[in-house]
């Protein structure tokens, strides 16, 4: 699984540079992280549309958006699959209420 995602973030580096004209994550850059963010939100509303219909189908293509669509904003932000893996991995053994009680969030 993380060939494929590591191999998918060296594309969207890649890309990043590329013509707009010509490119999808060139043309978002273009446009500002504010419209990368949006892109995200549009996705995880669909996949939350796709998860609520219980169409396993459409939350599966709506799920490779929403990733693709996060990489594209973390590659924005000068972040990595490596950086989310470790704090995945800093995570790990935690419960999810431990976790959030350790950030402070209600």
């Amino acid at each position: 699984m993380t060939d494929i995602l590591k191999s998918l973030e060296q594309t969207i580096l890649a890309r990043r540079a590329a013509d707009p004209e010509t490119s999808y994550v060139a043309s978002l850059r273009s446009k500002g992280r504010a419209k990368m963010a949006e892109k995200l939100g549009e996705e995880a509303v669909e996949a939350v549309i796709a998860a609520v219909q219980d169409d396993r189908q459409a939350m599966t293509g709506e799920a490779a958006d929403l990733l693709f669509h996060l990489m594209v904003l973390l590659a924005d932000m000068d972040l990595s699959i490596d950086d989310i893996t470790a704090e995945l991995a800093r995570r790990e053994g935690l419960s999810g209420l431990e976790e959030k009680a350790a950030r402070g969030a209600s």
